[in-house]
């Protein structure tokens, strides 16, 4: 028996991984299957090559140096090995911070950790689109910071930030710039040198690729003061140690190359979805709220309140449809979200809004299905 699955708009957890990206990806699983540290036999120096390669494919989408990249897991031990590795090093002066109230939560938690071992951290309100104050910004910049840390998109409402102003900003006050740019890859335009980027982190899993491999791009300069996390054999020049997973390295090559040579397309078939969406739902529901700026948002990201209409029970009405809520799953319970609250929602609004996120994967059809399931849910709850 077939059960239709429910149509997938929560691309921004996940998305699909792209046949092509599996492809490449393949042999790397049953016939070069060489550990690529392994140098002293083909086998070995097969994967090794491939690696290499997949870094210089990244690398070439960044405006990087390809010695500058290094493969990780994932953004979240992307920016644990940068906050944490400047954090921790001897010489790190001076100890202060900067980071926003609306980061993803391990940049917080990260910072968090350094300031109980005595750094100073310094967390930037957003207004309520979701921006950080330049002006602000600056000033607290005016005193010695070693890291600033700011989220290139929010994974929860889509915003924007001016990284390069803030990149600017930061070079003028020589303080190191890292953003995590998990949800940017791939849908906006990257030069680290022109933006002033000393250190981006990646996921796989956000821009088709594979789930567990992460990019984590440090500049030299940063990576002289950095102490890696843990010890053993010294893999990605000491950074990072453990055996590189070939296959997976090899995915999220072909997938950012991909990601950005279709980027320009895919944003314009999104958008135009996301319009229709906006328009369809806002004409049956007058109250309904998007969360955040629509003029600094990725295209395929929607976070929407409707008063009096609780997300969670909204979700469970529609099992037609794979949507997630406004809040953060932890270690097994629901918390409110600490984004929605850092740009001003109520209580009460945060447990009214959830998130839309659409892909390159989503049809016109599953749209327009989308938005009629929404309506009726809406009705019948309210």
């Amino acid at each position: 028996m077939n059960i239709q699955k429910p149509i997938f708009l929560d691309n921004q957890s996940t998305t699909k991984l792209d046949p092509r990206v599996f492809k490449t990806m393949t042999p790397y699983f049953m016939e070069d299957f060489g550990n690529p540290h392994s140098i002293h036999h083909s086998y070995g120096r097969s994967a090794s090559a491939a690696i290499e390669l997949a870094r210089k494919q990244i690398a070439a989408h960044l405006n990087a140096n390809h010695q500058d990249i290094y493969f990780t897991s994932g953004a979240t031990e992307s920016n644990n090995i940068l906050i944490k590795g400047l954090g921790n090093f001897s010489k790190a002066n001076p100890k202060r911070i900067i980071t926003a109230k609306s980061e993803h939560k391990c940049v917080l938690q990260s910072c968090q950790r350094l300031q109980e071992n005595g750094f100073e951290v310094i967390f930037l309100n957003v207004d309520t689109e979701g921006l950080i104050n330049l002006e602000e910004l600056e000033k607290e910049l005016q005193t010695p910071t070693l890291l600033t840390s700011i989220l290139f998109v929010n994974n929860e409402i889509g915003i924007i930030q001016p990284i390069e102003q803030i990149g600017q900003l930061c070079k003028k006050y020589n303080s190191f710039l890292h953003t995590d740019a998990a949800q940017a890859v791939g849908k906006l335009d990257i030069d680290v040198h022109a933006m002033g980027i000393d250190a981006l982190s990646i996921s796989g899993h956000k821009l088709y690729g594979p789930k567990g491999i992460g990019i984590l791009y440090v500049s030299a300069e940063a990576r002289l003061k950095m102490q890696p996390l843990f010890d053993g054999g010294g893999q990605e020049k000491e950074l990072r140690s453990g055996t590189l997973p070939t296959p997976l390295c090899v995915g999220i090559g072909e997938a950012i190359t991909l990601s950005c040579a279709e980027k320009d397309k895919s944003n314009e078939t999104i958008k135009s979805f996301r319009d229709d969406l906006i328009s369809s739902l806002s004409q049956s529901i007058s109250d309904l709220k998007i969360n955040g700026s629509m003029s600094n948002r990725i295209e395929g990201n929607l976070n929407v309140c409707i008063p009096g209409v609780e997300a969670d029970m909204l979700i469970n009405n529609l099992p037609g449809l794979a949507l997630s809520t406004g809040s953060a799953c932890t270690s097994g319970f629901v918390e409110k979200s600490h984004v929605l609250s850092s740009i001003g929602l109520n209580d009460k609004e945060i447990t009214c809004s959830f998130r839309i996120g659409i892909g390159k994967n989503n049809t016109k059809e599953e749209i327009q299905q989308a938005s009629t399931m929404i309506i009726d849910a809406v009705k019948k709850l309210k």
